[in-house]
């Protein structure tokens, strides 16, 4: 009985690593393109729309990235389904998420502060 409980919970241990090698092996999403993202503010009440223009080579994202106040460049990664990047400006905004279709959300942050986004690909 003691050895089934231990092959049991060696196998729950093993599961986790197992679910992240599946997902190192699926293709990166393909998210190139022009996206609408729509982020609450996080200094203050409200949100604010911002537009970024995705390169992608790979899992690799290079691009251009427009707020209300504030462009640059950007880069990033994409691993399966989760996205980061980072924009090349004066404060710098690093956005993690996860891509479903033609859409994308999670967290962004600046100064150790965040906020939800989520993004729709422009038509």
């Amino acid at each position: 009985m003691k050895q089934l409980a231990l092959v049991l919970c060696m196998g729950a241990m093993m599961l986790p690593g197992m679910r992240v090698k599946a997902q190192e092996n699926q293709p990166p999403a393909n998210i190139a393109g022009t996206w609408t993202i729509y982020a609450d503010n996080i200094e203050k009440q409200g949100s604010s729309l911002k537009t970024v223009q995705i390169t992608q080579n790979g899992n690799i994202l290079s691009g251009k990235f427009k707020g209300p106040h504030q462009s640059g460049k950007l880069q990033g990664w994409v691993n399966g389904n989760h996205v980061e990047f980072s924009t090349d400006t004066r404060e710098v905004l690093t956005f993690r998420g996860q891509i479903e279709g033609g859409l994308m959300s999670g967290l962004y942050g600046i100064n150790g502060r965040h906020a939800p986004w989520k993004a729709e690909r422009a038509q």
